[in-house]
C-alpha cells in the first residue's frame, strides 16, 4: 500500500443519498450518477467516506454519523482498490470522535467488497481546530 498526500474533502452533495440507505442496500441513481463522474482514487475515498457514515450509523443508534476525516491523526494507506485509515475521525451529532476503517471496493470503485471499523475515543473540542476537525 502507498501512503497519500490527504484525501480531498468529503463531497457532502454525492453523499447524502447514502447517508439515509442501510448498508449493503443499492445506491440511488444520483449517487451512482456522481460517483461516477470523479476520477478514480477520489471515488475509491468518496465510496469508501461514505461507507464509513453508512455503517457508523446504522450498526449503532447512539451515533449519527455526518463527516468523516479519513487523514485526522495519520495519513491513510492506499492500494488500487483499498484504504486502510488507522487515524480517521467522525462527526455525530456535533461531537468527533477517533476512528479506524479498513475498506475494500470492487475495481471500479462503486461497491464495498470488504470493510471493518473499530470507534475509538471522543476527541475533546480543544484539540479539534488542531486536526482540522470543524462544526
Amino acid at each position: 500500500m502507498l501512503l497519500v498526500a490527504p484525501m480531498k474533502k468529503l463531497c457532502l452533495l454525492a453523499l447524502a443519498p447514502l447517508a439515509l440507505a442501510g448498508p449493503a442496500e443499492a445506491m440511488d441513481n444520483a449517487l451512482r450518477a456522481g460517483l461516477l463522474k470523479l476520477d478514480p482514487q477520489t471515488r475509491l475515498e468518496q465510496r469508501c467516506d461514505a461507507e464509513v457514515l453508512d455503517r457508523i450509523s446504522h450498526d449503532d443508534h447512539n451515533y449519527k454519523a455526518d463527516r468523516v476525516v479519513a487523514y485526522a491523526f495519520a495519513s491513510p494507506q492506499m492500494s488500487a482498490d483499498a484504504i486502510r485509515s488507522p487515524g480517521a475521525a467522525f462527526r455525530s451529532k456535533g461531537q468527533w470522535y477517533r476512528l479506524k476503517f479498513k475498506c475494500q471496493t470492487a475495481p471500479d470503485h462503486m461497491q464495498v467488497l470488504q470493510f471493518r471499523y473499530k470507534i475509538g475515543d471522543e476527541i475533546p473540542e480543544s484539540d479539534w481546530a488542531r486536526y482540522n476537525l470543524y462544526d
